[in-house]
């Protein structure tokens, strides 16, 4: 198989056949393409964010999410703007140049308080880059906290297919809007990152195929998948992967690692993270997936005691290597399988 995807676009065969094929040479040259791609851009270097969850509450009702608006067992907290400021300023001193708030769309957070919460920010660190994942907002929103500095926002646009998205969100959502957001955001000058669930319910390799194409085709700064995990109390608590749906996708941290390679292969400056949710289904996670293309850890600044409320889904890892108190550790353990956990801001180059 030719892997230059970059120059010829992966067809729909060649993707179905890397999905689901079992030639372990194959799955071999894959990956070998895909971190040699990274490294020609990036070289060793592993990109450190500093995530802060920064609220639980939320006003959407989306069906996966254990943050719905109408889940009863999920626990709200919301962070305070000195707290925001003081889990960044601890960040710093651990040596992050980037750091991502993060939280359900709660509207108590407007503009009115957002914009000084960022400008503060900025003023502290000015370099450091400030990352905003907030949901979906208006134009007006999105162009005033541009101007406050924040420089990237991530909003994953969690399938390309517009019958799959309303399958996974109530009526008064809709995915027109979903797209309109992210363009909003590329024309505003923001680094876009955009993702999706590998495993939700409804997803097929012909949806995944679209998910792939319009990653190719809108070229976001940052590419955001990870294995869907069921959360308690929401509609789809229940869902298991039925391997006798045709093209049902069963084996998640598998086909994931096969995307991130294929996402690379596609978009070789593209910054990819190794998720949390790939960590919290294997404990080896967050290095099968740098393995497999990815160059970005996202380590979790927010207060101790907050964060197993922000519970998106069951079992999310947050402590251990996945806390930032662990930086110094993960450094190591980086170093160890042959990376650079690169101070740097790690701009899409």
């Amino acid at each position: 198989m030719n892997f230059d995807f970059q120059s010829y676009g992966i067809t729909r065969d060649q993707f179905a056949e890397l999905l689901s094929t079992t030639d372990s040479l194959l799955l071999q040259t894959l990956y070998a393409e895909a971190r040699a791609a990274r490294n020609r851009v990036y070289g060793n270097k592993v990109f450190m964010r500093g995530l802060v969850e920064i609220s639980s509450y939320c006003k959407n009702n989306c069906l996966y999410c254990g943050l719905r608006r109408d889940n009863g067992l999920a626990v709200r907290y919301r962070l305070e703007p000195l707290q925001i400021l003081q889990c960044c300023d601890k960040g710093y001193a651990l040596g992050f140049r980037t750091f991502v708030l993060q939280g359900g769309e709660d509207p108590w957070f407007t503009d009115e308080r957002l914009i000084p919460i960022v400008q503060e920010l900025h003023r502290r660190h000015p370099d450091c880059a400030i990352t905003l994942s907030l949901g979906e907002r208006s134009y007006e929103s999105y162009k005033a906290l541009r101007e406050a500095g924040a420089e990237r926002y991530l909003l994953r646009h969690e399938t390309a297919n517009e019958n799959h998205y309303a399958q996974l969100h109530p009526v008064e959502m809709s995915f027109s809007h979903r797209m309109q957001c992210l363009s909003h955001l590329k024309a505003l000058g923001y680094q876009v990152g955009c993702g999706f669930m590998v495993g939700s319910p409804g997803q097929t390799i012909s949806t995944l195929y679209e998910d792939i194409q319009f990653v190719h085709h809108f070229q976001p700064a940052m590419v955001g998948i990870g294995p869907f995990i069921p959360a308690s109390g929401t509609p789809l608590e229940q869902y298991l992967y039925d391997a006798s749906v045709p093209e049902s996708i069963a084996n998640t941290v598998d086909v994931t690692l096969r995307l991130l390679a294929i996402i690379r292969l596609l978009h070789p400056r593209v910054l990819l993270p190794a998720t949390t949710a790939l960590a919290t289904l294997h404990p080896q996670g967050r290095e099968m997936g740098l393995q497999s293309g990815a160059n970005v850890v996202m380590p979790n600044l927010s207060p101790i005691e907050s964060r197993s409320k922000y519970s998106i889904y069951n079992n999310k890892a947050s402590l251990g290597n996945e806390g930032a108190e662990a930086a110094e550790a993960t450094r190591r353990q980086l170093g160890k399988i042959g990376f650079d956990a690169s101070p740097d801001r790690g701009d899409m180059v």
